[in-house]
């Protein structure tokens, strides 16, 4: 097809910039962090072979000022050996530095020739110096929002090598920034460039009259050895849970992104965990020119991602092995708890009815008395007297030396009476003392003109041949397991009061519990003491039954697959109170076996209502 006459070739030509003072402006106002500028006017001095840089912050003539005073190569000299400032101020966006990177050098940041620029987001007027050849002092003025350069000798003393910046007044918003949080930031967004250079800079606050050292950022935690991946250099630590906990980005050890979290291409569970923190070095990443805090999204970009991808398995080890640790210590935090709390809460209750176990340490004085000295009130019982009571181990014979009691301490007639341990566990074959209380109707011990008449209501075994009548007495056990139930007949003249208790009868000793001590107890009666049981998870969702006791083992196994075990996990205290409800059900059900179900009911409220008093 031919083109008719007339018809134009189509156009082509290359981009020019058509008003290059407001491609200036655009550039010198692109940062707009005055820290991170301030950090680029350090770094400079860095990449300057600097081993000391002084940071002054001050007044002079009325007017805050930030001056950088360091000890590198100076400015590049011309030809005729004097700092070359003018190509500076004539090469915006042609930096030295690149030209530099190209013949090899190494560990230089800079790259656009733009960061001079950025003192429009730090003050009004920059004023650089460098030294000549000569050893004469030259400076180079620049002026906020003017395209016009100053180039002069001055009287100002400097060293050989050096480059000292002056930027006055600085904004009014910079007021804010102290001499500590300027160390806290060059701490943090220059740490790789000091360790690695070995450079000390050193702020000097002369407002506050307070002198600083930069100290590069540390980090707390175990520091992770993870497997090499090219393109990427990670320096990770493994903490406990913090929000505060993050990993940067770092391109030749400066900061260039916060948290590595950020990028939504990785995987937050790892990076926003709470648990890692360091950097991760990405010397390959291409930063956008004037903040240098976004990153290009080229394919070099797409390297550093998929290479921490590839480091997101390890991690994920890791956090895993935390975690379990962290839910061990939990755990056994949660047990520890938990025994105190029933441990206080048996030695609350009355021992004739709930001696169940070893509760470690002895049945002593209960949690109330030990905060109370007071003495019993007048026709109560004492606790020495109650213990008295209930004691099943053979030392209920023993008498004490008599008090004369005061008036309305005489036992009444009679009007309730009880079995001692009201339900008990016995291995088949072996042997439990049993012992018949009388009390008035005050809970004071009767004990004159009482008849005792004992018989077995209920299931297998005998009493001791000839003990049917007394106040004690021993119970023998069948050789198979059953459940009994005992009954005692008390009488005082015309008087009478009754009482059961259950026994339960087991195949062997050994189901006593799997914590069990081997010693008997002093009554010789062959029953062994029990310590209180340990607890522990099954996964079950879906399953009806929130927990079960597993006496072979003493221990109390809990559904935490249930939805009412998920609810409760919402709060601490809500899951201790929650698991105390669950072992008070079992250690009831497994003691008080064979009661109807609203004595049952009652039981659990006691032991729960107790335990729980014990959690605060």
């Amino acid at each position: 097809m031919t083109k008719k006459r007339g018809e134009k070739e189509g156009q082509r030509g290359n981009l020019r910039i058509g008003d290059h003072w407001n491609a200036i402006n655009i550039l010198a106002l692109s940062q707009s962090n005055p820290l991170k500028a301030i950090a680029e006017f350090v770094e400079n001095s860095i990449d300057a072979g600097a081993t000391l840089v002084h940071v002054f912050r001050g007044k002079k003539d009325g007017e805050p000022y930030l001056r950088i005073v360091d000890n590198g190569r100076g400015i590049p000299r011309s030809p005729e050996g004097e700092p070359d400032f003018k190509y500076v101020a004539t090469h915006i966006g042609d930096s030295i530095k690149r030209h530099l990177k190209a013949k090899g050098a190494l560990g230089i940041q800079g790259e656009y020739g733009i960061g001079l620029l950025s003192f429009w987001t730090v003050g009004e007027r920059l004023t650089l110096r460098s030294s000549a050849a000569d050893g004469h002092v030259h400076q180079m003025t620049l002026i906020k929002g003017k395209p016009g350069y100053q180039i002069s000798r001055t009287r100002a003393l400097l060293s050989d090598s050096g480059t000292e910046l002056v930027i006055q007044p600085h904004l009014p918003g910079l007021r804010q920034v102290t001499g500590e949080k300027l160390q806290w930031y060059l701490g943090v967004e220059l740490r790789n460039r000091i360790l690695d250079r070995g450079v000390a800079i050193h702020i000097h606050d002369l407002t506050s009259r307070n002198e600083l050292r930069v100290e590069p950022q540390r980090y707390e935690g175990r520091k992770l050895v993870l497997p090499a991946i090219e393109g990427i250099r990670p320096e990770l630590y493994l903490n406990d849970s913090d929000q505060s906990h993050r990993v940067a980005v770092y391109r030749h050890g400066t900061r260039v992104l916060d948290d590595l979290g950020d990028w939504p291409e990785l995987d937050p569970a790892v990076w926003r965990s709470g648990n890692l923190s360091g950097y991760v070095e990405c010397p390959s990443l291409q930063l956008t020119p004037g903040t240098r805090l976004g990153v290009i999204q080229d394919e070099r970009f797409e390297a550093v991602l998929n290479a921490l991808r590839g480091l997101e398995a390890p991690l994920r080890g890791e956090l895993a092995l935390l975690k379990q640790a962290a839910e061990d210590k939990a755990s056994k935090l949660t047990q520890q708890t938990l025994h105190r709390a029933f441990r206080d809460a048996l030695n609350d209750l009355p021992r004739e009815e709930y001696d169940w176990f070893d509760a470690g340490g002895g049945r002593g004085t209960s949690r109330s008395e030990r905060g109370q000295t007071e003495s019993p009130r007048a026709g109560e019982p004492s606790r020495e007297e109650s213990t008295a009571d209930a004691d099943v181990s053979g030392d209920s014979a023993a008498e004490t030396a008599p008090v004369q009691p005061a008036f309305f301490d005489f036992a009444g007639p009679l009007h309730s009476a009880r079995i001692a341990p009201k339900s008990s566990i016995v291995g088949a074959g072996g042997r439990r003392r049993f012992r018949a209380i009388a009390r008035d109707r005050k809970g004071t011990p009767v004990s004159e003109e009482l008849s005792f008449e004992w018989r077995v209501l209920e299931g297998p075994g005998i009493f001791e041949p000839g003990t049917e009548r007394q106040q004690e007495l021993e119970y023998l056990a069948p050789p198979e397991a059953g459940l009994a139930r005992l009954e005692v007949m008390i009488r005082q003249g015309e008087l009478t009061a009754r009482a059961e208790a259950v026994v339960t009868i087991t195949e062997s000793l050994a189901q006593l519990g799997g914590n069990a001590s081997e010693e008997e107890d002093a009554s010789g009666s062959g029953r062994r003491r029990r310590t209180l049981p340990d607890f522990t998870y099954e996964r079950a969702p879906g399953a009806p039954w929130r927990s079960r006791y597993e006496a072979s083992r003493n221990l109390v196994v809990i559904n935490n697959g249930h939805r009412d075990f998920l609810f409760a996990s919402t709060k601490s205290a809500l899951k201790l109170r929650y698991l105390v409800r669950l072992i008070s059900k079992e250690l009831v059900l497994a003691n008080f076996s064979g009661l109807p179900s609203h004595e049952l009911m009652d039981r659990l409220i006691e032991v729960s209502l107790r335990a729980e008093e014990s959690l605060r």
